[in-house]
């Protein structure tokens, strides 16, 4: 080897050229930007709006992200669910819980919001924001946006757990701390959530969590809707969790639609980007994210269709999906695009500014705070 070297920078030499240590290497990709967020909402009796808030608005939030890009390249957003103030989950652990983890699988977030109920209230915000800092899987690399969202409305100062050290130990590894009071902003400051986020580096929010957004029709949401239903045919379920996450899709399908016309065409909308992806169940995206090898599964992991196919014949066919699935993402896209611009019209004309909700209290803070890390956002 050391002979080797000497050869290569004896030519260098002769030609002019300076080797560094690194020209050997060949150069690494640029590494794709990572958002991390954990949610976490106060599940007591008077939160029902708020949960209902998170429901709905989740895929305006999650397209929101889509919109943003990092030196070219759309982030990949992680997701983690928390509820805390419920007096149906233990006394001793703070009536808290990890409803579920940091996952890029948006139809298990819906699925979970959907399932929440709400009970009691004993609201320990110190105890579950030490929870979200320790139980987590956070990325430790410098440039990862890692950020927490706060939401209820009793004082921030209950139970065992101060919360100026548990947001000081957030902001410590890099994860800033945003909280939403469901009330009054006087009240909220009061009463500790705007201490918790200048101690958290984040951002103080207060929205009215029973505010029921007025739902506006676009005239592209039934060809939305109708190529959202072609678009589900492309996916191709495989393995033990394939026939679950297929249902799972159509059943949060199902979730939206049944909260609203507007939601249901916003989730259409979140389908046709990037960070919708299935490959724990879908052949699609999991040959195409390398999670699996065709030539490596067995006959009996694929659907009934694919068993007969030759694996050449089973490339193809996974190659058609990819291209059909691809061009109905373009198309809905396309019209999202023409319908996000008639809702704008719209709201303009109805007088209408941008409502305190869960969903512009996220969005606002997480522009804030992911353009200080180079990120840009599409209009």
């Amino acid at each position: 080897m050391k002979t080797a070297m000497r050869i290569v920078c004896g030519v260098a030499l002769l030609l002019g050229v300076v080797l560094s240590p690194m020209d050997a290497q060949e150069p690494k990709p640029a590494a794709k930007p990572i958002i991390q967020m954990a949610i976490l909402l106060d599940t007591s009796n008077s939160m029902d709006g708020l949960i209902n808030q998170a429901r709905t608005q989740l895929w305006s939030v999650v397209n929101e992200f889509s919109r943003a890009k990092r030196d070219g390249q759309s982030p990949e957003l992680y997701i983690a669910l928390y509820e805390y103030g419920n007096d149906g989950l233990p006394a001793d652990g703070g009536y808290l819980r990890q409803v579920l983890p940091l996952t890029t699988d948006l139809d298990a977030v819906s699925e979970k919001l959907f399932a929440l109920t709400t009970n009691g209230g004993q609201e320990y915000c110190g105890h579950v924001i030490q929870q979200a800092v320790n139980d987590l899987v956070w990325n430790d690399t410098p440039d990862v946006l890692k950020t927490i969202f706060i939401a209820g409305n009793e004082p921030f100062t209950q139970g065992g757990v101060d919360f100026k050290v548990s947001c000081k130990a957030a902001i410590t590894t890099g994860i800033t701390v945003n909280t939403i009071h469901c009330g009054s902003e006087q009240e909220g400051a009061n009463t500790g959530w705007k201490e918790g986020a200048l101690l958290g580096e984040g951002n103080y929010m207060a929205i009215d969590a029973d505010h029921q957004t007025v739902a506006i029709d676009a005239p592209q949401d039934a060809e939305i809707l109708k190529l959202n239903a072609a678009l589900n045919e492309t996916y191709i379920p495989f393995g033990e969790r394939g026939r679950a996450g297929q249902l799972n899709q159509v059943a949060q399908d199902a979730n939206a639609a049944n909260a609203s016309s507007s939601t249901a065409t916003q989730r259409a909308q979140t389908k046709a980007t990037a960070n919708y992806s299935n490959a724990s169940w879908d052949l699609v995206d999991a040959v195409k994210d390398g999670a699996v090898k065709l030539e490596e599964l067995k006959a009996e992991e694929l659907p009934e269709a694919m068993r007969k196919m030759t694996l050449e014949e089973r490339k193809a066919f996974l190659a058609q999906q990819e291209a059909k699935r691809a061009e109905l993402r373009k198309s809905i896209l396309a019209l999202s695009d023409a319908r996000n611009k008639f809702i704008a019209e719209a709201v303009k004309e109805m007088g209408g500014d941008a409502a305190d909700t869960l969903e512009t209290a996220i969005v606002q803070a997480v522009r804030r705070q992911a353009e200080k890390q180079q990120y840009t956002f599409a209009e």
